[in-house]
């Protein structure tokens, strides 16, 4: 008995000593987090780990599309302590320089196609039919909005690079002649609700989000589920265009693998309970562990694209990056 309790002892202490720590009665108040609806999952968990090692913080998380959410910001002055995004570049356009100074990489993820047993057709979809199963008659499918969330415009980004994949020319447009206006979405995960209700049969969404909700899902091959940077080539083929900062203007979303990214805002309200969180979250023990058990896989260590950028960062977190491009 008395090993096994030394055992335990040791293991203990490894987990404190892997994660970087805060003192307790040094951090309190409110954490405001705006984060990708993709995310709300790990997120929560995260939350419930790091409260019951900080007991006087509370973080308050506000979820939708990663570009609503930065505008939130940006645009409708909100104030913020940590902005978390599916796509890192909706950062880096809206946040960086005037809101943020660094823009930290720390997990990637896939695009797949979700379905239920009640779906149509559910029995006989797979990863070489998925795009003959859209276009049947009475076969209901969707994705979130492009314009507010990166989930909707890599889905879109995937029919079209599977034009391009498959050979198959005009490919996409008979997918999206055959997607009624009703079903895109605002958020992702609102399609999740529909596709247990019955009320929809397939749902574009990132394999973190199958996993964690259950879903059964068809696998897409590297070049069009945009999953992989060695496919950046392949996947920069494809072309979205969004709506802008500033109403009536737009902008040209291109291919490119998936990519999440996370920032402090300069003027978060409590700073100091901000950077202990995001160093927890980008603890390979802590945040980063919690992603793989949930089917998102993280970059350990987390990604910054120069010293600069390093430098520009809380030194709690310095330690927790390394510089790639």
């Amino acid at each position: 008995m008395r090993l096994i309790f030394v055992g335990l002892m040791v293991v203990m202490l490894s987990l404190v000593f892997a994660i970087p720590s805060f003192a307790a009665d040094k951090i309190s108040g409110d954490v405001i987090m705006f984060h990708a609806g993709s995310l709300s999952v790990p997120l929560a968990k995260m939350e419930k780990e790091f409260e019951a090692m900080h007991p006087g913080v509370d973080i308050k998380r506000e979820a939708g599309g990663s570009t609503k959410m930065a505008r939130m910001i940006s645009e409708v002055g909100k104030p913020a302590d940590i902005m978390a995004s599916a796509d890192y570049v909706v950062i880096d356009k809206n946040l960086i320089p005037k809101y943020a100074d660094f823009n930290i990489r720390f997990a990637t993820n896939q695009l797949v196609l979700c379905y239920t047993d009640e779906s149509k057709f559910a029995s006989e979809i797979n990863a070489d039919n998925w795009y003959e199963i859209l276009t049947k008659p009475g076969v209901v499918w969707g994705y979130s909005d492009p314009n507010i969330d990166p989930c909707g415009y890599r889905s879109v980004m995937v029919m079209q690079l599977a034009e391009k994949f498959y050979g198959k020319k005009g490919l996409y447009n008979k997918l999206i002649s055959h997607r009624k206006k009703e079903w895109v979405r605002p958020k992702s995960v609102e399609l999740i609700s529909l596709l247990k209700t019955g009320n929809m049969d397939y749902a574009w969404e990132y394999l973190s989000v199958a996993v964690q909700h259950g879903l059964k899902y068809v696998t897409l091959n590297k070049h069009i589920n945009l999953s992989d940077y060695k496919y950046n080539n392949f996947y920069k083929q494809a072309k979205v265009t969004v709506s802008g900062k500033k109403p009536g203007t737009t902008i040209e979303r291109t291919g490119k693998s998936i990519t999440y990214g996370i920032t402090e805002l300069k003027d978060a309200p409590n700073k100091a309970a901000a950077t202990a969180f995001m160093a927890y979250m980008l603890s390979p023990e802590g945040g980063l562990k919690i992603l793989k058990e949930m089917g998102q896989p993280p970059f350990v260590p987390a990604i910054v694209p120069d010293e600069a950028m390093i430098k520009k960062m809380p030194a709690e977190l310095q330690k927790l990056v390394k510089e790639k491009k």
